[in-house]
């Protein structure tokens, strides 16, 4: 085990190396690098005032040599200001320009640069924001995983009866809803005083007038409430519920059909043993790997939906670097994503082992 998780360290450092040097070489084209000086300067700068900008700025050194300064390996850049004549610099703390500078000060010394959209350090942005999307992927996969793992283990119990294709249907029209779809019929449907449940309630004398549920999650950012985080839990939840019970649905199916489940229903033991005692454990081994895909996904695919619902996460924050060519903020969202990734896959292969000890590393 100890070999394995070496050598999975080994190519999980190669993997991040490799991932973030394309992300790395896509945000700084020259298109992106020239609308960058432009945006920080001026609309109106010529070309070789956007090169002496970039030059003044760091980037207009190579770019294996911009990237080892970014990752940490290589000493930053360093320069004077045209300006106001003072020292600046990758390393240099432009508040405090006077104080002795590391020649180290990348990733992996724990800076991460400074966001040009919302002028802070992107470390600080991104811890903010990850502990505002880490509740909603908390509470998605609290409602998701119970549920599709019900579902799924419902519809596979019986093959072929009118509960298993129930289930399928409700399975594959959940998967087939894209977010952006859920999210708006949500919205409509609870969180809208002038269509859907709300006017209808209020009509019959139940409610106050008042909307069932929000249709914003902003107000989350500082007191999570059932009003204000029931819609965006629920539009996450309803894809991925679909995807993993269809995947438990497939699997339960395969092993309710295995040998030694015929044979332990041959001795007399109860159908509600077999199931618990025998089948659910293999059955498990395919949806655990499909569960743990989920948080990559969770990550990276909220976008849509705290866009959506105005919930300011870490989508939320991609879509603005991105739309504000905000390089040093994207690179450090890449990082997260990818290390977030990598330890899912290997979290994934390490939980084989416990649900099936006949699976050995080889």
């Amino acid at each position: 085990m100890l070999r394995f998780l070496l050598r999975r360290l080994g190519t999980m450092l190669l993997t991040a190396a490799c991932l973030t040097f394309v992300v790395f070489y896509l945000t700084n084209l020259s298109p992106n690098l020239e609308r960058l000086a432009k945006t920080q300067a001026s609309a109106r700068m010529s070309e070789d005032q956007v090169h002496s900008w970039l030059v003044a700025h760091g980037y207009g050194g190579p770019l294996i040599i911009r990237y080892g300064e970014w990752l940490g390996v290589v000493p930053g850049w360093t320069g004077t200001s045209a300006e106001t004549g003072k020292p600046m610099g990758r390393c240099i703390d432009p508040n405090r320009p006077s104080l002795p500078a590391p020649h180290y000060c990348g990733i992996l010394q724990g800076n991460w640069g400074m966001s040009t959209v919302f002028r802070a350090p992107v470390g600080q942005i991104l811890a903010v924001r990850l502990e505002a999307t880490g509740w909603l992927m908390l509470w998605v996969l609290i409602v998701m995983i119970p549920t599709a793992l019900v579902i799924g283990i419902l519809a596979g119990m019986r093959e072929g009866s009118r509960l298993d294709r129930a289930l399928s249907t409700l399975s594959i029209v959940s998967t087939a809803t894209p977010e952006y779809v859920s999210g708006v019929v949500l919205i409509v449907a609870f969180g809208s005083t002038l269509v859907g449940l709300s006017p209808l309630l209020y009509h019959w004398g139940l409610t106050g007038g008042q909307a069932i549920l929000n249709g914003s999650a902003a107000t989350a950012l500082d007191h999570i409430t059932f009003q204000n985080f029931a819609l965006p839990v629920a539009t996450v939840a309803l894809y991925g519920t679909g995807y993993i019970a269809r995947m438990t649905r497939a699997s339960m199916t395969e092993v309710m059909t295995a040998q030694y489940i015929r044979t332990a229903r041959l001795k007399g033991v109860r159908f509600r043993s077999v199931v618990l005692k025998h089948a659910l454990r293999n059955a498990l081994i395919a949806p655990f790997t499909v569960i743990m895909l989920q948080i990559p996904w969770l990550l990276n695919g909220v976008v849509i939906t705290e866009t959506l619902f105005n919930y300011k996460g870490f989508g939320w924050t991609l879509v603005q670097a991105a739309e504000g060519n905000d390089i040093e903020l994207l690179l450090g969202s890449s990082v997260v994503a990818v290390v977030v990734v990598l330890l899912t896959q290997l979290i994934s292969d390490i939980g084989y082992v416990y649900l099936n000890p006949r699976i050995r590393i080889s």
